[in-house]
């Protein structure tokens, strides 16, 4: 059995990049009280859970990646590893990422958990993205949960923060992968993924990215009502919003729409991780 495939399999940079805003979430909730039991039953278990969604995405979608060059030498494709030993290797994780939860965290964030590699799995990865352009916000919904399971692992129950965080992340997606709509556009149409770009236009695509910003910086500014929120995390976020809506206005205007996509999607990335570092340290902020 080919270890370093079956890693490859979990896609560590969306586990990692989800596992992120889990980070932030919890720290921001903890507010400088960290209880370490609770950080690594949170850390272990979500990261298991992820990675086995990944990895039953990688099964559903060997037809879908057959097409676009870019994921043609996923291991499943060059044969690393076999279909069933990935469905066994998708299952163990997620079990074992839900008993850690279980075990370690509370049943708000199993919920949250189970929720996410559903959503991901079944109505993303096995139902929306093939058919319908509506299957990215399907797929944001998952993406959204990592943050919101971080804060829930604090502050068990649906409040007004919990749900700020949350809509951060939903809304934040949607530039993000209508971007690669565009600049990935003839891939997907190739492999008939009816993405925005495809099904939309460009045109449209980049009218919906703004609008998509524009309600990630409000769900972002938003979280002033937080008695947790400093001021000097308000100006940081409120910066780096005002950076990243100047670079999105710019596609209304630009002939050269791929380049622009390729530029916004850089943006709206470090928007994530300024976002993230930024709520992170926010207890040690005046």
């Amino acid at each position: 059995m080919n270890i370093g495939a079956l890693y490859r399999l979990t896609k560590p940079g969306v586990t990692y990049g989800n596992l992120i805003t889990t980070f932030a979430g919890y720290l921001f909730a903890a507010n400088g009280a960290v209880e370490w039991s609770v950080f690594l039953g949170l850390t272990l278990g979500t990261w298991a859970v992820i990675a086995s969604a990944c990895v039953i995405n990688n099964y559903l979608d060997q037809d879908i990646d057959a097409v676009m060059t870019r994921t043609q030498k996923r291991p499943l494709l060059t044969g690393e590893v076999t279909p069933r030993q990935a469905l066994i290797f998708g299952m163990l994780l997620g079990v074992a990422g839900v008993v850690l939860l279980a075990v370690l965290t509370n049943y708000w964030v199993v919920g949250a958990g189970l929720f996410g590699w559903i959503v991901y799995v079944w109505l993303y990865g096995a139902l929306g993205k093939r058919r319908s352009v509506h299957g990215t916000l399907v797929g944001a919904v998952s993406g959204a949960v990592p943050i919101w399971a971080g804060w829930l692992a604090v502050n068990p129950g649906i409040d007004i923060v919990g749900i700020l965080l949350f809509l951060v992340i939903f809304f934040w997606q949607m530039p993000e992968f209508y971007a690669i709509s565009i600049f990935r556009k003839d891939e997907y149409a190739k492999a008939s993924v009816p993405v925005s770009a495809v099904v939309r236009g460009v045109p449209a695509t980049v009218r919906q990215i703004v609008i998509y910003t524009v309600l990630t910086v409000m769900s972002t500014l938003a979280l002033i009502v937080s008695p947790l929120t400093s001021w000097t995390m308000t100006t940081i976020l409120s910066i780096v919003c005002a950076v990243w809506l100047y670079v999105v206005l710019q596609g209304l205007f630009m002939k050269n729409t791929v380049r622009w996509a390729k530029k916004e999607f850089h943006t709206a990335l470090i928007f994530l991780v300024v976002f993230c570092v930024a709520i992170s340290i926010n207890p040690y902020f005046p």
